[in-house]
């Protein structure tokens, strides 16, 4: 590929398809996740990051390698790593004495750095320790969000934004009934988050319904909230800006209620009613004697001849 006045151009066919993958599109692609560990991690840190992953896949890339950096401080090589990866997410991991077992969530805008929250594990629950049967790889999640906090607390809302594009999965038009079977919990009490892994069984009932019940299957975090990097307004406004061509058309005299009812207006001219055409009935048919009055009606009156 060679680069003239900052545009690439492709010299292969198969960099040209490499670069038409990385252009923007209107409807972008999964978003996928880069995790990554700091220089000093624990390995309650280290497990935390696979089992994060087996959640994540096949949307996340797992780096096995130390990352010496700190994403507070410079986050250059971040958005080196999620240019080269092409991933707008990044889970980071580490442990130090002031801040022990320790993980940032962040994504990325134009590969740079949109929002970042720094979450430290107070308690947690691996995957293998909890004996279950776990849902299949790739499964789109159910995402609940409980406490008030999340409402309320900017933090916290843009904690539930980026959760939220972290383990949303792709973007499904339908899902059947027995596909939804992977529930993330989240709650915010008393300061902290707690995460929850459950697996919906669907049970007999007797009914048409299924009753349901919840397995926890894991990984279970308790998370209290550290350091935050948030995107000014006007750069969040920016990033969530959509093109015209995804915005939907405004319809004309199309209105819905409050249960979702639709309404249309129909504007019609007026009609003229003595020619409508009714049902055909013996009844109603005209009889000769009519139609010779209604013409004689309509003709002008015969003059007689006289001869002269």
């Amino acid at each position: 590929m060679t680069q003239l006045d900052g545009v690439i151009k492709p010299k292969t066919k198969r960099s040209k398809r490499f670069l038409e993958s990385r252009a923007p599109k209107l409807t972008e692609d999964v978003k996928s996740a880069m995790i990554m560990k700091g220089g000093n991690t624990s390995q309650m840190i280290t497990q935390a990051l696979k089992d994060i992953y087996s959640l994540k896949k096949p949307s996340a890339v797992l780096y096995k390698k130390k990352n010496i950096t700190r994403p507070f401080e410079d986050s250059t090589s971040l958005e080196f790593f999620s240019k080269k990866t092409d991933c707008s997410l990044f889970l980071f991991g580490s442990h130090n004495k002031k801040r022990p077992n320790n993980l940032i969530f962040g994504r990325l805008f134009d590969f740079h750095v949109l929002d970042m929250i720094e979450l430290g594990i107070e308690k947690y629950v691996s995957l293998s320790e909890i004996k279950a049967s776990k849902c299949p790889e790739g499964t789109k999640p159910m995402l609940i969000f409980a406490g008030e906090a999340f409402d309320i607390d900017n933090e916290h809302k843009r904690l539930k934004s980026l959760l939220t594009d972290f383990f949303r999965g792709p973007t499904v038009s339908a899902v059947r009934l027995a596909g939804l079977e992977h529930v993330l919990h989240f709650t915010a009490l008393d300061g902290k988050i707690f995460m929850r892994s459950y697996r919906c069984l669907l049970k007999k009932s007797g009914c048409r319904t299924p009753r349901i019940e919840l397995e926890e299957i894991g990984p279970s975090f308790d998370f209290v909230l550290r350091r935050t990097h948030l995107a000014s307004d006007d750069l969040y406004k920016l990033a969530h800006k959509q093109p015209k061509a995804l915005k939907a058309k405004k319809k004309k005299n199309i209105s819905h209620d409050a249960f979702g009812t639709k309404f249309g207006r129909v504007h019609m001219q007026k009609q003229d009613l003595s020619k409508l055409q009714t049902r055909k009935m013996k009844g109603l048919r005209k009889r000769k004697g009519e139609v010779v009055a209604e013409e004689s009606k309509g003709q002008a009156p015969k003059v007689a001849k006289v001869e002269t």
